[in-house]
């Protein structure tokens, strides 16, 4: 097999051709280590590779539905025993820490046949959607190098749009799977909570808003994973029901013809861009053209009410995980990001009252998005306000940065999250991705579809919520738009 070859398939027609005997697992090993030579040193996609791992088990005999598929794990939360892991932070990144056990995710992907040779780039802790962590350095986007990949799943998105990987892990805590899928041009679900394991080393994060799966270029093969990936282990606090036929099953059927809500506005009240308003209108007429029943509507949900009880739940959560860090590495300030101790210090003022009242928001939003679902059947938004920013252009305002340092020494840090100051600190952060963290909220199944590519070739995802536990509808329809609209061939575009 060529090179190009490679390139071309999914993760499910690699798995074919080796179960076919056409092809040996270590040849696909060769030939994405190949890819990643040729392409990594212009992306920093993969941080920590894992070689001497992944040509030992291609010599293995492996079964699954991905049975010698070449793959990456993101280095935050995705950990092999053994092997060096740093969440993004030099902090562990310095220790070499090096966890004892493996992700539950790690090894139910690895039941499933695939080949990890790496752990991919990301954010310090995941807490931003782009990926430039002061550890690694910035993750660069395929269709642009000048661009971000976005995060925090970022070096997952662009070893997958770049070609070196037809799959890859991921995670979404706040929309960390579906904003670099809107990013670099790939399918990104976030299913509902619980769908996927975290254990052994927690029951859920983030009271199941952070959830683990995979980015890629087919919908099959996301479907297909989450098949390998579903359901309740030892440390889940809860089991969801899979859905009456397999996943990769509803990838093939149509859909009955859909009522679909769809809003271009941005909740927390900050600009969307020409290119998120056309990706809508597009995917709008796409849908009508497939039969489906569009109407523009809204759930009746406070957008900077959410977002406020998003980050005060995020930062608490954030601030416990950064103690337990300093304890276990022994690391000072010096060896976190100047955000990171911004947010960890926030949050370490939380009181339990408001802890628990944000906590009980939660339950609110729930309860609107399954009234507002009595009349939709799912809810479309862009997936992100703009396409990829450039490197570097994501930052802390500069009149900031003086301030947080001066708060941080003298422990006053979390004065800045009292009035309106706080709203203007969650516009600057997460202005370029407001639409996400609803779903991470409601525990709802969410996806970026790639149907919008603007005049410089950079794209950008419609996401589509649906009510919970209905991954299903959302593989159907997406199997459905990719069928309409082929975005395979684009991915040929990208050179690197």
């Amino acid at each position: 097999m060529k090179l190009d070859e490679y390139i071309d398939y999914d993760g499910l027609g690699l798995a074919q051709l080796v179960q076919k005997k056409e092809i040996q697992a270590i040849e696909l090993l060769d030939l994405a280590l190949k890819r990643s030579e040729q392409a990594n040193p212009k992306l920093n996609a993969i941080i920590i590779p894992m070689h001497e791992h992944a040509r030992a088990r291609a010599r293995q005999v492996l079964s699954g539905p991905f049975a010698g598929v070449p793959f990456l794990v993101k280095d935050l939360f995705q950990e092999y025993a053994g092997i060096p892991t740093s969440y993004g932070c030099n902090a562990l990144k310095k220790l070499q820490y090096i966890p004892d056990l493996n992700a539950e995710i790690v090894n139910r992907w690895e039941k499933a046949g695939i080949i990890t040779f790496g752990r991919t780039n990301t954010p310090e802790f995941g807490i931003k959607g782009i990926t430039e962590p002061v550890a690694w350095g910035s993750c660069s986007n395929p269709w642009n190098l000048k661009h971000n990949s976005g995060g925090s799943s970022g070096g997952s998105a662009s070893a997958v749009a770049a070609g070196i990987v037809p799959i890859a892990g991921a995670g979404d805590g706040g929309g960390s799977i579906r904003i670099p899928a809107s990013y670099c041009g790939l399918f990104g679900l976030k299913p509902s909570r619980g769908r996927t394991p975290w254990g052994p080393q927690m029951s859920e994060a983030m009271h199941g808003a952070a959830i683990q799966h995979i980015l890629s270029k087919s919908v099959r093969d996301s479907a297909a994973m989450l098949d390998a990936t579903h359901g309740f282990e030892h440390s889940s606090l809860f089991k969801i029901e899979k859905p009456e036929h397999p996943f990769l099953d509803y990838v093939q059927r149509s859909p009955r013809q859909l009522r679909i809500a769809f809003n271009t506005q941005s909740p927390i009240g900050t600009k969307v861009s020409k290119d998120a308003e056309a990706a809508i209108r597009h995917t709008a007429l796409l849908l009508e053209s497939l039969g489906h029943i569009v109407i523009e509507d809204a759930p009746k949900i406070d957008g900077m009410a959410v977002a406020k009880d998003f980050i005060t739940t995020w930062f608490s959560q954030f601030s416990y995980m950064l103690h337990q860090i300093k304890q276990m590495s022994g690391a000072s300030n010096n060896e976190f990001e100047l955000d990171s101790l911004a947010l960890a210090a926030f949050g370490a003022q939380t009181t339990a009252h408001e802890y628990i009242h944000n906590l009980n928001n939660w339950g609110v939003y729930v309860t609107r998005m399954n009234h507002f679902f009595d009349n939709y059947d799912l809810y479309l938004t862009p997936a992100t306000a703009s396409v990829a920013p450039k490197n570097g252009e994501v930052t802390t305002p500069i009149w900031q940065k003086p301030i947080l340092k001066s708060l941080l020494k003298i422990g006053k840090t979390h004065y800045l999250a009292r009035g309106k100051l706080v709203e203007q600190i969650i516009r600057d952060n997460l202005k370029w991705v407001p639409f996400t963290q609803l779903a991470n909220i409601t525990g709802l199944p969410a996806m970026s579809v790639p149907l919008y590519w603007n005049q410089d070739n950079l794209p950008l995802g419609s996401q589509f919520i649906a009510p919970f536990a209905r991954e299903d509808l959302l593989l159907q329809l997406a199997g459905q738009l990719e069928q309409a609209q082929p975005w395979a061939k684009r991915y040929q575009n990208i050179v690197i």
